[in-house]
Order: C-alpha cells, then sequence, then structure tokens
C-alpha cells in the first residue's frame, strides 16, 4: 500500500468514473485501475462497485475512505515540518478561489508568493463556495478563499479575514454627491450574475431585489463575468454592482461611472478557510499575511473605521 493508491481511490469516489479519475491524477486509466485492484486485493475488500452507473462506493470503501482523508493529511503534516525551521513555503498547497475574488486578487499576490516560496507548488481552482466548502471537508483542497461570513458554517472550520473590499455601482449617473444610496438602486434594472455565486445574492440583498421581480422581466440573463455585465449596462442601461478590487482595474471612462455607496459603506468580506485541525497552519498564516500586505493599501475601505461599513453576509 502506498498513498498515491489512496489519492486513486479518493478521485475515483469523487468523480465517480475511472477515465475522469486516471484524468486528474495525470496518469493513464489502466494504471489507476491496476493500482486500485492491487489495493482491494491487499486488504481483501471490494473499494468500488464497478457494474454500477456510475460506479458506487462499497460500504468498506466508505470506511477506507475515511481513514485515506486522515492518512493523507498527516502525510501533508509531515511535509511541512521544515517551514517550522525555515519559514519557508514548500510541498504542495491545494487554493480554491471563488471566481468573483479570482479575477482580481490572483494576479496582485502570486507574482509574490511564487517569487518568495520557490520550493512551493501552488495548484488553484477557480470554484464556487459550496464547492469549496465540499473539497475541505473531503481534503480535495487545503485552503479557500471565500466571501464570508456564512451563516451555516461550523466550528470545523478555521477562519481568517483577509480585507473587506466595498460593493460599488455601476452605471448609474454622475452626481454631486458623489456617492449613492440603496434608494438610488431600488426600482431599477440591476445586472445580476447567474445563481451560485455568492456576489449575486449579496448584491439582491444590498438592492432590495426578489426573484420574483426578475422574473417578470422579459429579458433573463445572467452572467459568469463583470466584464458581461458592464456591457450590458453600457448598451441596454441598468446597473450592475463590482467589487472594489475589481474597479481598481477599469479603464478610466469606466471608472467615472462608478460610484461608492454612502456610509456605512456595504462591502463584502474575504476570508481564507481550512479545516480543522489544519496540518498546514503555518502556511496558512503566512499566506494570509502575504494578502493583505499586498491587498491592503489597494483598497479605500481600509482606512475607514468599522462603524462605517456595513457587511453584507451571504
Amino acid at each position: 500500500m502506498n498513498f498515491q493508491q489512496l489519492e486513486y481511490v479518493l478521485a475515483v469516489h469523487r468523480t465517480k468514473h475511472f477515465g475522469k479519475a486516471a484524468e486528474s491524477c495525470n496518469i493513464t486509466q489502466a494504471t489507476l485501475s491496476a493500482m486500485i485492484k492491487k489495493l482491494e486485493e491487499e486488504l481483501s475488500i471490494q473499494i468500488f462497485d464497478r457494474s454500477r452507473h456510475p460506479i458506487q462506493t462499497t460500504d468498506d470503501g466508505i470506511l477506507l475512505l475515511k481513514k485515506a482523508e486522515d492518512i493523507l493529511a498527516k502525510q501533508q503534516e509531515l511535509f511541512h515540518l521544515g517551514q517550522m525551521d525555515t519559514g519557508e513555503m514548500m510541498g504542495e498547497i491545494r487554493l480554491g478561489v471563488i471566481p468573483t475574488v479570482a479575477n482580481s486578487l490572483l494576479a496582485l499576490f502570486l507574482p509574490s508568493l511564487l517569487e518568495q516560496h520557490p520550493k512551493l507548488k501552488l495548484i488553484i481552482s477557480e470554484i464556487t463556495t459550496d464547492e469549496i466548502l465540499y473539497q475541505l471537508a473531503h481534503n480535495q483542497i487545503d485552503f479557500g478563499i471565500l466571501s464570508t461570513p456564512i451563516e451555516e458554517l461550523s466550528e470545523a472550520y478555521e477562519e481568517q479575514i483577509l480585507y473587506y473590499e466595498a460593493m460599488m455601482v455601476y452605471g448609474i449617473e454622475s452626481s454631486d454627491k458623489g456617492f449613492v444610496s440603496s434608494k438610488d438602486v431600488e426600482n431599477k434594472k440591476v445586472w445580476l450574475l447567474e445563481e451560485g455565486h455568492c456576489f449575486r445574492s449579496q448584491s439582491m440583498t444590498l438592492c432590495k431585489i426578489r426573484e420574483k421581480k426578475e422574473q417578470t422581466e422579459n429579458l433573463q440573463f445572467k452572467s459568469n463575468s463583470f466584464e458581461t455585465l458592464l456591457n450590458l449596462s453600457d448598451q441596454m442601461g441598468g446597473l450592475t454592482l463590482v467589487p472594489e478590487l475589481y474597479y481598481n482595474n477599469l479603464s478610466a471612462k469606466r471608472k467615472s461611472k462608478t460610484q461608492f455607496f454612502q456610509k456605512p459603506i456595504p462591502v463584502r468580506e474575504i476570508s481564507l478557510l481550512a479545516i480543522k485541525p489544519i496540518s498546514k497552519k503555518r502556511s496558512m498564516q503566512k499566506l494570509a499575511e502575504l494578502i493583505q500586505e499586498i491587498v491592503t493599501p489597494q483598497l479605500k475601505t481600509a482606512a475607514f473605521k468599522n462603524r462605517d461599513l456595513n457587511i453584507i453576509g451571504i
């Protein structure tokens, strides 16, 4: 038995397919099948019911999966012992990031992270909040970067707040006030991201939009990108909301069409999340510190006091 066999078992359980599991592990399907078959023979159990479509994990297999997750977590602890003395991040870190954060955050901190820690292998997935929570719970990723607070988040998770960024309005006519209020966006068309994006639900909360109201429109369109929403606002009117880091990358023309809300400024809280016990606690701390160091100077909201901010939850 070896660690790779356990990783292959977890991959098949996750994908319910030998071919897809092999692809995710960067090996041939024949090799993966042979390694799992060898493990089954060694343990004298059947891990998967291959007669079912999709492939089903047997009861014995479920028990093995729980042990495999624990073993692989301990393996990662051993790999990261060297960081305690050197202060260097090394080994492999699997990171999940929600798309509405990834599009502006990754480019800010990745160059510095990889330059400062050349022995680090970083694997990043752009996935939704629900998928981050699932993959953390099943040891498929080490950390997640997502919007919080999440109401149903249990004590099994370790959370470290990275920053607060303003939610801003795009497409509103220029105003002498220099800011907008929630009343300024009520009863107006607001272009929203597709369901599954937490920024969508936060925008609906802030703009007091109801699903039923949307369904009365003769056009229903929900995008996966802020760029598309801005283009729709430009061509068809209406408003949309963008986060502050995304605003920082807009052209001067588009910045002139974007405004902050009045105080208390609605913000989204961005956090780094891990499942307890944390096998890479030092890596989590260093990653958080690096992101905070780089991002904080980019945000105007960082200069405001907590009483001036209104955290919009999920």
